[in-house]
């Protein structure tokens, strides 16, 4: 124990509000026990108060090398860890996860025991943001005494190079006292990877083309009818981790790197049943256009905009002659078409055919007929037959 008349000096300086020289309050305890500063006579009543309030302590003992214990039992979120040196002071870590710096002797100390940190306007000397107005050395012993409750261990886990590293982590608050690569238990390994993907979001996968064109089409039939759909936003999908993705957490564990998992089959194990049966229906992967062409869809990302549209991206010519367009989601949603030049390049883009052929085709066709001779730009294009191909091979 550090003893009554210790304890009742540190706190009636602290509480005081005293100043410490170089913020050391060591120091400053040496200095009004000798009555040497203003404040001595008014610091020695309010000790005698404390301590008998406190009353009497076994083992009373009246040197400073309790001083920093008796700090960190009061606040032992501010238990610091030097980690960084510079000519000037140290950079010290609070267990609370601030970041503060100190000058003078204190900075040799490698743990300290913080009774007062202050923000600073702009940086300081030691390089951080915060400076430590008063502060204790303390031994590592007299740490782990005060800050039990503080300390964890546990495996913890990164992907590097798309595979999930584990470390043993031990910790005081924010403050990382070992790091050491471990194997992860199974049941680590999936705890360090939730983790990760909480922090991190999806954007660690790579979504194939199947994988991402599927996720797309559940957000449509999510924003167009509700429940049972799932919610495959990023937000519902890292909810649902454990619905959708517990076999590919358990190889993520296990070592296996991240693009190798088959991320669609994941996404089929959110499908609800028997309403299942009619995505295909609903939400169509393709599209087929007058000309006989299966023309991919290109539905909205699930975190787009909620007034976004399914796209077609098509050859005008592939389109001649159509007048509904087509709509989805038991016709709730009309199709965007992006109508294409020969050279794949967008000519215009309208949910209504009909109104384009009747108007502003005309406007398309002056302009691009003499850039694409050799496909076809008929005048009446309700009469025209649909087609990919230039004009001598249609005729063929």
């Amino acid at each position: 124990t550090v003893g009554s008349r210790l304890a009742a000096e540190v706190v009636a300086l602290v509480g005081g509000d005293l100043r410490s020289p170089e913020a050391d309050i060591a120091r400053a305890l040496i200095a009004l026990r000798n009555g040497r500063t203003p404040d001595a006579r008014r610091w020695r009543d309010d000790a005698n108060r404390l301590e008998r309030m406190i009353g009497p302590a076994p083992g009373v003992r009246a040197d400073l090398d309790g001083v920093g214990l008796v700090i960190a039992l009061a606040f032992p979120e501010r238990i610091a860890h030097r980690v960084e040196r510079t000519a000037t002071g140290a950079t010290y870590l609070l267990a609370s996860g601030t970041r503060a710096g100190v000058t003078g002797p204190l900075a040799a100390v490698e743990w300290l025991a913080v009774a007062d940190v202050t923000r600073a306007s702009g940086r300081t000397a030691a390089g951080s943001g915060a400076i430590i107005r008063s502060a204790a050395a303390l031994t590592e012993l007299q740490m782990e005494q005060a800050a039990s409750h503080l300390m964890t261990d546990r495996v913890e886990a990164d992907f590097v190079g798309g595979r999930v590293q584990a470390r043993r982590e031990r910790r005081i608050g924010a403050i990382l006292r070992t790091s050491v690569p471990v194997r992860a238990s199974a049941q680590e390994g999936r705890d360090a990877v939730r983790r990760v993907l909480r922090r991190d979001g999806l954007t660690l996968f790579s979504w194939p083309d199947a994988a991402d064109g599927l996720r797309r089409r559940l957000a449509m039939l999510r924003r167009e009818l509700g429940d049972p759909w799932p919610d495959v936003s990023d937000a519902g999908l890292i909810e649902t981790l454990d619905t959708w993705l517990a076999s590919e957490l358990d190889a993520l564990a296990s070592g296996t790197p991240v693009d190798r998992l088959d991320l669609t089959s994941a996404l089929r194990r959110l499908l609800p049943w028997p309403e299942a049966v009619r995505l295909d229906d609903l939400v169509p992967e393709r599209l087929e256009v007058p000309s006989g062409s299966r023309v991919r869809i290109t539905y909205p990302e699930p975190d787009g905009d909620p007034t976004s549209r399914p796209v077609v991206a098509v050859k005008l010519q592939e389109c001649f002659g159509w007048a509904e367009t087509p709509r989805l989601v038991d016709g709730r949603v009309p199709v965007l078409f992006h109508l294409l030049s020969p050279a794949g390049r967008p000519l215009a883009v309208t949910d209504d055919l009909a109104s384009f052929w009747s108007g502003p085709y005309a406007q398309v066709r002056a302009e691009m007929r003499g850039r694409y001779p050799r496909h076809p730009w008929p005048e009446d294009p309700w009469a025209a037959t649909p087609t990919k191909h230039t004009k001598n091979r249609a005729a063929r």
